[in-house]
């Protein structure tokens, strides 16, 4: 538990069962919160928000990257070398944070991602940059679990919803402002600053980390102890398994087709050794399980994980398909097409906090998930009104409507995961819980882009979009998200699309959104 000069830490394990909702193990009486709770909750926000920048920072800036240094054909596992990482590692740094603590497995994911990013800034290859994106996606793993279990050794269950929903604001905030950041780097500095940006940033959080994060855990163990006690035949199993099914979504419909070899092979594989580590981790040969089954055998928690990878998913498809709409349908700018995202973080961040405020006050998490996700399906319906005629009040409206569906949940799914387990179970859960979001994140991602560029591609082959045969091949093989900028409307006619037609292709047949 995390020493503070605060009663700030949650002492208490039972959990009170209120049927239908779980209620809270704590009296409704708020801790009061001392300097350095506040200290180590703006270190958490600072680092939460800089990881989200980093992973969405190079949507904008890898034109740049690959325009300086080459290696085009590589371009794609400058984003992926980092979402993998960041994912498949989640629920190992879990089980580092209960068998070392939260202090230097904090510490350590702070230095790797410091270091990463000094590496990717000061790249002179493709293929070093792509290492240092892994390393950052390393640190980012293990800075996404232990923020979300520092919290919770910090507050107890009911007050939890409050921080949580500060430091998923600042994650959404820098997801949403990376590409607008990025744009900016690129247009009025060098590409390089999108990573050396965390060297100023991440230096002093990590000074912060070293003076008020201090935690006690059981030190009677040896380290030869502590680290024989670690699942490492599921670690391995798992971070093999989970590579090879995000190896296959970050492919497929863009890099292959969905029926290609090169994505059904790593797709099943990875399926296959997934099924084959729920069933190892049932068994005697693991003493001390990664993920431990007793999380989903609840059918609280169990719902919260699908809930979680399915928020996950929609989350993603408007921050990555608004733009498509901006730019390939009303025309805008990359740029503009970030000041027009705006909305989405205007609404999501106060959204997150009115909802943990209510979390706090009323200890009852089922009403607040019902009405985020009526939110979210009637924005999403909304979404599909859309076209090049749409008023400025519509898709500014709508995005809010969505928005706040998405940002009340925020703050309730975690402490709904936490409320029926007990203490020892907070780091494996939220390693757990932090991997279905990532997971769902990448699923969203591959299932919009392939609605969208298949519906592209068949459209194209059958000739309904564009005469020119450079364009129709492009479009056929996944090219369309690409397509959809205000500079590629811009180019001859005799080149390209007319701009009606990639409108009313983008309009029409936006699927994910609609």
């Amino acid at each position: 538990m995390l020493q503070q000069d605060t009663a700030a830490s949650n002492t208490d394990s039972t959990a009170s069962v209120d049927i239908p909702d779980v209620a809270t193990r704590e009296s409704p009486r708020q801790s009061r919160k001392g300097p350095r709770f506040w200290a180590i909750l703006g270190v958490l926000a600072l680092t939460s928000l800089l990881t989200s920048l980093e992973a969405t920072i190079t949507s904008t800036v890898l034109p740049a990257i690959i325009s300086d240094l080459g290696g085009g054909d590589n371009y794609i596992w400058v984003a992926n070398a980092y979402f993998l990482a960041l994912a498949s590692l989640q629920p190992m740094f879990g089980q580092l944070a209960n068998v070392f603590g939260r202090r230097w497995p904090m510490i350590f994911s702070t230095v790797a991602f410091i270091l990463g990013s000094g590496i990717c800034g000061g790249a002179t290859n493709i293929a070093t940059i792509i290492a240092g994106r892994a390393i950052q996606g390393i640190g980012g793993s293990g800075i996404s679990v232990l923020c979300e279990t520092i919290i919770c050794d910090l507050v107890p269950l009911r007050e939890r919803g409050n921080y949580m929903a500060i430091v998923f604001g600042m994650v959404s905030i820098g997801a949403a402002l990376g590409p607008l950041f990025g744009g900016l780097l690129v247009t009025y500095s060098t590409w390089r600053w999108a990573f050396y940006l965390a060297l100023p940033i991440g230096g002093p959080a990590l000074v912060l980390l070293f003076v008020f994060l201090h935690v006690n855990y059981d030190k009677s163990q040896t380290l030869a102890t502590r680290i024989s006690s670690l699942d490492w035949l599921g670690n391995t199993v798992f971070v093999g398994a989970s590579t090879s099914v995000l190896i296959a979504l970050s492919w497929a419909g863009g890099e292959y087709p969905w029926s290609s070899y090169e994505v059904l092979v790593p797709l099943v594989v990875g399926a296959v050794a997934l099924a084959g580590f729920v069933a190892l981790e049932a068994t005697r040969f693991v003493a001390n399980p990664m993920v431990p089954l007793h999380l989903f055998a609840n059918p609280i928690t169990a719902v919260v994980f699908l809930l979680t990878f399915l928020h996950g998913i929609v989350t993603m498809w408007a921050f990555y398909f608004f733009p498509v709409y901006f730019q390939g349908v009303l025309g805008a700018t990359p740029y503009r097409s970030g000041i027009m995202l705006l909305p989405t973080i205007l609404a999501l961040v106060p959204a997150a906090i009115i909802g943990g405020l209510l979390l706090t006050k009323f200890g009852r998490y089922k009403p607040i998930l019902v009405v985020a996700l009526a939110f979210v399906v009637i924005g999403f319906g909304l979404f599909s009104l859309l076209d090049e005629n749409a008023s400025t009040g519509a898709w500014v409206g709508f995005q809010i409507i969505e928005s706040v569906g998405t940002g009340l949940a925020i703050p309730a799914l975690l402490p709904a995961l936490l409320a029926p387990l007990t203490d020892k179970d907070t780091a494996l859960a939220t390693g757990t819980w932090a991997f279905m979001r990532s997971f769902g994140i990448t699923w969203g991602v591959a299932i919009a882009g392939t609605v969208f560029s298949s519906r592209a591609a068949q459209l194209a082959g059958s000739g309904a979009i564009s005469s020119d045969a450079t364009v129709a091949a492009a479009f056929t093989a996944g090219g369309a998200y690409e397509a959809a900028t205000a500079q590629f409307l811009d180019v001859p006619l005799g080149r390209a699309l007319s701009y009606g037609q990639l409108r009313q292709h983008c309009q029409d047949h936006l699927s994910p959104i609609k």
